[in-house]
């Protein structure tokens, strides 16, 4: 028996699913050859995420720059030396005398420890604003990463020189002061250039008043550090305590902005 080439279809028809018989409605069934695709709207992508080739090589730039990061973090301590029996040591008083004598090279240690974490924060938060790049941001990060691998150096001689018969030394305290006035300059050229739209490197998340929070941070940190070089002159020991005023001076700086 034969049947109606027209009545099998409908009969096929009803038991489609319901998506599936609206497209047959507007042009026939799928796969016959009737219908007319339906055009998707693709989300437009940032500059650099459409090459995958581009998106990998700026995930190695993000990389390289943890491992910088990690390491210099981790040599910091390095420069911290253990007491040794061969320094004189005979007793628990000695040991305990010897351990006070780290302090300056601790509190060194603990600024510029938190110096790292806190760039490393902020270089973190820039890049993720960051889509695409071009060979001006490699090289303004490398000059950013250059200040960072000679924190350990800097350090150290800063805390070397910091016991109570070097403190008086200015050169120590002044190169220290340098290594960190150049973080913040190069952190804020990084964040000036991703900042400007012109380049075309970041996504529209990134506001300017998110730019202009980030470079007055940078500012506020390496001119409080500065600060140390003049107060030396008049009392080391205080210049070696400036810093602490970091945190206030931001908070204070946070709350003019909402104001």
């Amino acid at each position: 028996m034969q049947f109606n080439r027209c009545c099998v279809s409908k009969v096929i028809v009803l038991f489609y699913p319901l998506d599936i018989r609206e497209e047959t409605h507007k042009g026939g069934v799928s796969g016959t050859g009737h219908s007319k695709p339906r055009k998707e709207n693709k989300p437009q992508m940032s500059p650099g995420k459409h090459d995958p080739r581009r998106a990998f090589q700026l995930e190695r730039v993000m990389l390289f720059s943890d491992a910088v990061f990690a390491i210099a973090i981790t040599l910091l301590v390095i420069e911290i030396k253990v007491p040794s029996v061969r320094d004189g040591i005979a007793n628990e008083a000695d040991l305990l005398w010897a351990v006070a004598h780290l302090a300056p090279k601790f509190l060194g240690f603990l600024i510029s420890f938190m110096l790292v974490g806190m760039y490393w924060t902020r270089h973190h938060t820039l890049f993720g604003y960051v889509v695409d790049y071009t060979p001006k941001l490699l090289w303004l990060n490398l000059f950013f990463l250059l200040s960072i691998v000679l924190m350990p150096f800097s350090t150290g001689i800063f805390g070397e020189y910091s016991t109570p018969s070097t403190i008086h030394y200015i050169m120590p305290l002044v190169f220290y002061v340098l290594n960190i006035c150049y973080s913040g300059f190069t952190l804020f050229l990084l964040w000036r250039y991703v900042g400007n739209p012109a380049n075309k490197v970041s996504d529209d998340s990134l506001t300017p008043e998110i730019t202009r929070a980030a470079k007055t941070r940078a500012v506020v940190i390496s001119s409080i550090f500065a600060l140390t070089i003049p107060v030396a002159f008049i009392n080391a020991w205080a210049a070696r305590y400036v810093p602490l005023l970091i945190p206030l001076v931001l908070r204070l700086a946070n709350r003019g902005k909402r104001k």
